[in-house]
């Protein structure tokens, strides 16, 4: 499987990726599913990366996702994907532990978000809000990349070693 693209996430005004996928809520008004000929005119008016609708995107969108006073927010939507609202909207259908990678990257794996950076924030957060952090160190720590490229395969939970002591 092909690495995937990560999310985008604002974190103190400032734009990171995050090597996760949180899921989009079901049925959401405020959320527009386009057609491919839609998709296609979107890619190219608006300049999207054109590898969303490739391999190394599954999910066929990237998402932009902001913490906010401790709250998780979905606040853009490119590709397969529109926002229909101008205003960003509370995750409150999430919950889970996000990953935030920092610094150099260690150790490249074709696979999911397996990639492993010096540093990685993680964020729990319990329908929309963020309930507790931790930052962990890379640089000294033997990974296991294979069991982590099959922990966080897109179209699985993504799991990361200590999540549930968070």
């Amino acid at each position: 499987m092909t690495a995937q693209l990560h999310e985008n996430i604002i974190i103190n005004g400032k734009v990171s990726s995050m090597a996760f996928c949180p899921s989009l809520p079901k049925d959401d008004a405020r959320i527009s599913t386009l057609s491919d000929d839609d998709t296609l005119t979107e890619i190219t008016q608006k300049q999207i990366h054109r590898l969303v609708l490739s391999t190394a995107c599954w999910r066929e969108y990237i998402g932009t996702w902001e913490i906010k006073s401790e709250k998780f927010y979905l606040v853009k939507l490119e590709g397969r994907f529109k926002l229909l609202t101008d205003h960003p909207i509370l995750a409150d259908w999430f919950t889970g532990v996000i990953r935030i990678p920092q610094g150099k990257l260690l150790h490249y794996v074709h696979m999911g978000f397996a990639s492993v950076y010096e540093q990685e924030l993680h964020l729990k957060i319990e329908a929309g809000i963020v309930t507790a952090s931790k930052l962990l160190n890379n640089r000294d720590r033997d990974v296991n990349t294979i069991a982590l490229g099959w922990q966080n395969l897109p179209s699985l939970e993504n799991r990361f070693d200590g999540d549930d002591q968070l």
